[in-house]
């Protein structure tokens, strides 16, 4: 009895000298964003099982303001301020965020660690249950389809011109409450990603392949954020990089950078990679979808197994550090980045898209 009680006291003793990791996230008791970190943690638990790990929640701004649509508020870092500021004030080690959420740009001093494998990219429709075996294309003439993105506004209007669509706010939960309790929509548009992690696949009616809606850049993959100079945190994370997954992901954000597109303008992306090619398609539409442009690029890229040993500087791509993917193939997928854009700016996407921000400014 006592040899039990001795090897307990020595666990709780060993516990408590255990490093402890804090993981900062968005607050809210089953949400999206609770539920994300939650699987980014116990991927880091099994990896690491001589550390603790604590997850820290706060609100963020896009929490607070859920009557405005993303795209007029105009906040760039709408989702991660807070979680910034706790990173900074080294009150939280690492924080997970969906990549779509972080800016091109990050403030000084912090970076993205880590980019995990990526869910589907794609968009799912929801269907209001008296419209549940429908798709888009066989909905009632004027229905009324809710989404929070100019970018799937745009090109669903060009795709479904009989339909309307209208902005939805508020977390997953909010959303699909909204459409099943009000008459007021008959669809919505969200993540597939989002509804897989919530474990709502029930409820996919219909998923948007790239011909009818292009996804947003980075959707589908976790990012998880730290403070740029912190090396102990960086090589902690830095094991949960996706080859793939980051590749695709440095090309859509270095051409979403280049064009300096944000949520304000209606700009989307698909990237596949074949037979060491990585495939770009990029695109810009007006708000209503009227004028649109699009083209594809490719470059030959090698995806590097896991843990090649990269360069030993840390040069922050698009956000992103990586050091133990070699720079060479990041800086190609950069490159083909940068390389698309220019192209669509130089056939005109620069008008479409300044006329697309006036636009949403004045509404």
């Amino acid at each position: 009895m006592s040899g039990n009680g001795d090897a307990a006291a020595t666990a709780e003793e060993n516990s408590s000298k255990m490093r402890v990791i804090r993981v900062g996230t968005r607050k809210s008791q089953v949400s999206l964003a609770r539920i994300q970190t939650d699987s980014v943690v116990a991927t880091l638990k099994a990896l690491y099982p001589g550390l603790q790990f604590e997850i820290i929640a706060m609100s963020t701004t896009g929490d607070k303001i859920l009557d405005t649509a993303l795209s007029k508020i105009g906040e760039k870092s709408l989702f991660t301020k807070e979680l910034e500021l706790a990173l900074e004030r080294n009150e939280v080690d690492l924080v997970v965020h969906s990549l779509k959420d972080l800016p091109t740009v990050l403030p000084p001093g912090f970076t993205i660690g880590a980019i995990c494998k990526r869910e589907s990219p794609y968009d799912a429709v929801v269907f209001h249950p008296k419209f549940v075996g429908k798709t888009l294309e066989t909905l009632p003439e004027k229905s009324v389809v809710g989404t929070s993105s100019l970018r799937r506004a745009a090109q669903l209007q060009r795709k479904f011109p009989h339909l309307e669509f209208k902005s939805i706010r508020g977390n997953l939960n909010t959303r699909l409450r909204k459409l099943d309790e009000l008459q007021e929509f008959s669809a919505i548009i969200l993540a597939a990603a989002g509804l897989q992690r919530m474990g709502w696949q029930n409820r996919v009616g219909q998923i948007l392949h790239p011909e009818e809606c292009m996804y947003a850049v980075g959707q589908g993959a976790l990012g998880v954020e730290v403070r740029a100079k912190d090396q102990d945190i960086l090589d902690l994370v830095g094991v949960l990089h996706d080859p793939e997954t980051l590749l695709r992901c440095i090309a859509e954000r270095a051409f979403l950078r280049h064009l300096e597109g944000g949520c304000s303008v209606p700009v989307a992306v698909h990237t596949a990679m074949k037979d060491g090619q990585l495939y770009l398609t990029g695109g810009v539409w007006s708000l209503n979808g009227a004028d649109s442009m699009q083209e594809t690029m490719q470059a030959t890229i090698h995806v590097p197994a896991q843990h090649e040993d990269g360069p030993e500087d840390d040069p922050q791509l698009v956000g992103i550090t990586a050091r133990n993917i070699p720079q060479q193939a990041q800086l190609a997928a950069e490159s083909l980045g940068i390389s698309l854009a220019t192209l669509l700016l130089n056939k005109g996407a620069k008008n479409i898209l300044d006329v697309a921000r006036q636009l949403n400014d004045a509404h």
